[in-house]
């Protein structure tokens, strides 16, 4: 059993109030005329549902009592009075309706609006954010937080604003029934006031823990069930049973700590409602025989009414407390992602359509010629000029860590001329990766620079600088569609001739058309109906129907059999013709025909040249060809 953590007792801090005022504008903003309504019809229902209780009093009094012992009663104006009260009873049924319906539709709408946001800021974010937070925590801000803050907008909202006005609404008729009577009320709330703040605030502690603890096993479920086949490889279904065990008993202790909190709330509450309801009856019955305060039967059976009435108010608020402390730990969850710094982006030079006119200038068009250019406005004097894309590429000086403190790549320099083939070959570790990383600027450089045809690549938008490069990557991602929709997914406006020219590219047209439904073929779960190979040749499609002047290839044929690779190598190798190629290859083999081979080491180029100087030198490279030296 794991060890109990002692959870923070929730307060109503800057932070909460802060929340608390973000979440209520979504809803006011947003739906403030229904809004509106909603507080009017709560009116009109709390008010219907004390004329009730107040009715015994006039109907005792002024209707029924005066025709007690009458021979020929006359019920006309008995009648008519509980006409009038079955009226006031059915439009505070009609007002229930009005604001239920209403709150549901603000709820589902304000849910919609915080997803939506949600969604549009996590585009934003920079790659560090989802380095920093595992995709279950990411995936429980959209189902487990959300949640609360759809019970509390469709639920306790509208009971906590129904319970307030009926408290102040039957606090006034008990006023004015009897002002005696009303001073033992005020100390049984001060009473009731007391226990409520004490059970809830101990309920809402362990409610704001459930959350986080929910959050943990969210992602640990998701992580174990992304990594299911690993799990089984290494026989560690019983350590994952005995982890899983051991946040799942946490989640035990604060859920079930929580909710017998919250449901000792309504028991201790209700009996201090049947002990006021005792004692009102007593001390009433014993103002009225000694004729003190005017108190009638009527009085006394309205009064011991609204006691009733009285008491659940503040016993619903109680409970809501609960749920409204979970759904504004949910929501402050919510914005701290909302609130986190988007990618920052301070390019102005864009990627446009081309064409040349006669005297061989570049001009931008609006159709696509296949010719691309940078539009480069220069501030100081207001210009523009344009830029051919060439995929020229050059390092100058580079140093970069992922944090200060540890530093991956040294004064790094090289070049990639267009149409040259680069190739990175080192160890784990060795900085191979985050050359390629810095190209696509998810990172950007503590020092030195990086051009890309001779402009430095901070000055060109993100957006337009990742369009210009194609990648394929070790770990190959496929989205819910078809065969044909997740190739197309380099170019959204390729035509099918397209798609298939860029499958018989990738040598991946075969395998699709000996499939049931061919590029129709819908997949899910990332592929896995695809062997790890035709997933990789889908990625090599993808990358090849975008056509980009540069290719990123990181371990590209990792995971394709010697058979497969050297069918695959051909179509790479009509692929990267006249594109600048930076490759990651653990293969030796197929990086042969490179321009140039880079041998890294702790983040540093200790050899470079082509496959035959790096034999001839005898060195790192020559070993490892060799099989001398085995990369880690």
């Amino acid at each position: 059993m794991s060890k109990e953590k002692k959870p923070t007792k929730p307060s109503l801090n800057k932070n909460t109030l802060k929340t608390a005022k973000r979440l209520l504008g979504y809803v006011t903003k947003t739906y403030k005329v229904q809004f509106i309504i909603v507080l009017i019809c709560i009116l009109v229902s709390s008010i219907a549902t004390i004329s009730v209780s107040l009715s015994l009093k006039f109907l005792l009094d002024d209707y029924i009592i005066p025709l007690i012992g009458q021979k020929s009663p006359d019920y006309t104006e008995l009648y008519q009075a509980l006409g009038i009260l079955a009226c006031i009873f059915l439009s505070g049924v009609i007002a229930s309706f009005i604001y239920t319906r209403l709150m549901v539709v603000i709820g589902q709408g304000v849910l919609k609006r915080v997803r939506d946001e949600m969604f549009e800021h996590m585009q934003k974010l920079p790659i560090r954010y989802f380095d920093r937070n595992t995709n279950g925590s990411i995936m429980s801000l959209y189902t487990n937080d959300t949640d609360t803050l759809r019970q509390m907008i469709n639920q306790s909202i509208p009971q906590v604003l129904m319970s307030a006005l009926t408290i102040v609404v039957t606090f006034i008729a008990m006023l004015v029934l009897s002002p005696i009577l009303t001073v033992l009320a005020v100390v049984m709330i001060g009473v009731m006031t007391a226990v409520a703040r004490m059970v809830g605030g101990n309920s809402g502690k362990y409610f704001v823990r459930q959350q986080l603890d929910l959050a943990n096993i969210t992602g640990f479920v998701e992580e174990r069930m992304t990594g299911q086949r690993v799990v089984k490889v290494f026989n560690h279904e019983r350590i994952s049973e005995e982890e899983f065990d051991q946040l799942n008993e946490s989640l035990f202790v604060s859920s079930s700590k929580a909710h017998t909190f919250a449901s000792i709330m309504g028991p201790v509450i209700g009996n201090m409602g049947n002990l006021q309801f005792v004692l009102t009856a007593v001390l009433g019955g014993a103002l009225s025989v000694l004729g003190i305060g005017n108190i009638t039967l009527g009085v006394m059976a309205s009064y011991l009414q609204f006691t009733k009435s009285f008491t659940q108010p503040f016993m619903q608020i109680a409970q809501q407390f609960n749920s409204i402390i979970m759904a504004l730990a949910g929501a402050e969850r919510i914005f701290n992602m909302m609130d986190e710094e988007p990618e920052v982006d301070e390019g102005y030079v864009t990627l446009v359509n081309a064409k040349k006119d006669a005297q061989g200038n570049l001009t931008e068009c609006k159709e696509r010629t296949g010719l691309w250019a940078w539009k480069h406005p220069h501030q100081a004097d207001g210009t523009v000029t344009y830029t051919e894309l060439k995929g020229d590429v050059r390092f100058y000086d580079m140093t970069f860590g992922y944090t200060e403190d540890h530093m991956v790549l040294h004064d790094l320099t090289l070049y990639a001329k267009p149409g040259q083939k680069l190739a990175f070959v080192g160890s784990t570790g060795a900085g191979k990766t985050t050359i390629t990383n810095l190209i696509n600027r998810f990172y950007d450089v503590q020092d030195g620079k990086i051009r890309y045809d001779d402009i430095n690549i901070n000055k060109i938008k993100k957006a337009d600088l990742r369009r210009s490069l194609g990648i394929v990557l070790q770990d190959t991602h496929l989205f819910t569609g078809t065969i044909m929709e997740n190739i197309r997914y380099g170019k959204l406006d390729a035509t099918d001739e397209e798609v298939y020219k860029a499958a018989e590219l990738a040598h991946a047209d075969g395998f699709i058309r000996m499939l049931p439904k061919g590029y129709e073929t819908r997949l899910s779960g990332d592929g896995e109906e695809l062997s790890q190979g035709q997933r990789q040749l889908l990625a090599i499609a993808r990358a090849a129907i975008a056509d980009p002047p540069v290719l990123i290839l990181d371990e590209a044929t990792s995971s394709i059999d010697t058979r497969t690779e050297s069918i695959v190598q051909k179509g790479m190798d009509n692929l990267m013709k006249g594109r600048t190629v930076f490759v990651i290859a653990h293969r030796l083999s197929t990086i042969r025909n490179s321009d140039a081979i880079m041998v890294l080491e702790h983040g540093r180029i200790i050899e470079r040249g082509t496959h035959d100087e790096l034999l001839s030198q005898k060195g790192t490279y020559y070993q490892l060809y060799t099989g001398n030296l085995e990369l880690s």
